[in-house]
């Protein structure tokens, strides 16, 4: 079809939908016979996945990769950060941890970080019709602007054409988009295309007078209101997770996830979620355990903290002596081990050995290098597409364990299988249909169109 300019797409709030809409313009692109990639220079989550070439990146990028069939890899997300020890941020770039770092130093030295954006970015220009760049937080923050690699950097370095995206649900939408709008430097005000107005409640027609005053006193043309709607898939944070619907009524299961502050990989359970058999609640303070059929401790970024957090508010002690199906996975099943020894200060300021919960006779040792796999695997007997991420590592049960109510596994992706992704295929379709309806196209592709 032909090269296209590249686009940025700018929250003019945190959790504004930007993941969303980068994914569901790239789609609408690629549906045109256009070849589109998403990117997001830098990320800062917890939530990771393993790419085709053994590389971590955001599950946000990974998602949008999957949404439009790009292979993975760490030129989608050249930087990610994850939460440290301390102050500290765990720095990945180009999908491989390469040190734990002040916040501080970080953005003293984030300079160093742009060649690793810049080669990554012309990679994938070099390969793909268009490149569909998703922005981070504000585009405004005026005291980072310097420092702002996804937003400004992007934008500036490589001329994008930029879509502002406002979430009218918080309130505040107008000021939101002639504050971002007017704060913007000149040369990227005059590559703005338009806003995106989104999750919007109620009937769309009620926005008719807001649209007039957007492009008529601001001189920004709406693109398109877009209702709330809910997307069970994806899920990038724990304000993602938040939003999920789910309706119980004729559930025949229940389950508890037990959601510690450093939870990870939340999308380990959208196959639960998304299944009408089940009702999923995310457990965070010691309430009764009793009345859920299975229990299932998840990921976790800092597994001594989290299990720290699960023996003060006295969860740990329940689950040690509750007699309900248990599930661990990752974080969750090294926290059943007798012991966690982190020797050499992966996770923790110092040296430090804590005690699990016991129902695994083994203990967890941190490596230094932290495993990367993804493969098929035979666990619990079935098999399993899925993923490793993780620094623990157990001699006598290296891949997963399962006795009488406990089982437990490194692999992450267990519940995903061919119904799973068939109903997400067809959301995803349905989803991104019902957006293309109500979204100026011709407007955008025209502004695009070199």
């Amino acid at each position: 079809m032909g090269k296209l300019k590249n686009i940025s797409i700018f929250g003019t709030s945190s959790d504004a939908g930007k993941s969303t809409i980068t994914f569901t313009i790239g789609k609408i692109l690629q549906n045109l016979g256009y070849s589109v990639a998403p990117f997001k220079a830098q990320n800062v989550s917890n939530n990771s996945k393993v790419c085709n070439d053994g590389s971590e990146i955001s599950i946000a990028q990974h998602f949008q990769a999957e949404v439009l069939d790009v292979d993975t890899s760490y030129h989608l997300n050249p930087i990610l950060l994850k939460s440290g020890r301390g102050s500290s941020a765990s720095l990945i770039v180009e999908g491989k941890v390469v040190i734990t770092k002040d916040v501080r130093e970080y953005y003293r030295d984030l300079d160093t970080l742009k060649p690793s954006v810049k080669r990554s970015f012309e990679y994938l220009d070099s390969i793909y019709d268009c490149v569909v760049c998703e922005g981070a937080g504000s585009p405004v923050e005026l005291n980072l602007m310097d420092k702002d690699l996804s937003n400004i950097f992007i934008a500036q370095q490589y001329n994008t054409k930029i879509i502002l995206v406002a979430d009218i649900e918080k309130g505040g939408v107008f000021a939101s988009i002639w504050g971002v709008y007017n704060l913007l430097p000149k040369k990227l005000r005059d590559n703005v295309i338009g806003v995106i107005i989104n999750k919007f409640r109620g009937d769309l027609s009620l926005f008719d007078k807001g649209i007039e005053i957007i492009e008529n006193e601001f001189k920004i043309p709406v693109l398109g209101v877009l209702p709330y709607t809910p997307f069970n898939l994806g899920f990038e944070d724990s304000a993602s997770l938040k939003n999920f619907t789910q309706n119980c009524k004729n559930s025949k299961k229940s389950i508890a996830i037990i959601s510690y502050p450093y939870m990870s990989n939340y999308n380990d359970f959208e196959p639960l979620i998304n299944d009408d058999a089940i009702c999923v609640e995310f457990i965070n303070s010691n309430i009764s355990l009793k009345e859920y059929d299975l229990i299932i401790l998840p990921g976790s970024k800092l597994v001594v903290k989290d299990l720290l957090w699960l023996k003060d508010n006295g969860l740990f002690d329940q689950l040690k002596t509750i007699q309900k199906d248990i599930l661990g996975i990752c974080g969750g099943y090294q926290m059943m081990f007798e012991k966690i020894v982190d020797d050499i200060a992966v996770e923790t300021i110092e040296p430090t050995t804590i005690d699990g919960l016991g129902f695994i006779d083994d203990n967890i040792y941190f490596a230094k290098e932290k495993i990367l796999k993804k493969a098929q695997y035979e666990i619990f007997g079935k098999k399993v597409e899925g993923f490793e991420i993780h620094h623990g590592i157990s001699e006598k049960y290296p891949l997963y364990y399962e006795k009488d109510n406990i089982r437990g596994t490194f692999v992450h992706g267990l519940f995903d299988d061919e119904d799973f992704k068939r109903y997400k295929k067809e959301t995803i379709d349905r989803f991104v249909n019902s957006m293309r309806s109500r979204l100026d196209i011709d407007q955008i592709l025209k502004s695009i169109l070199i």
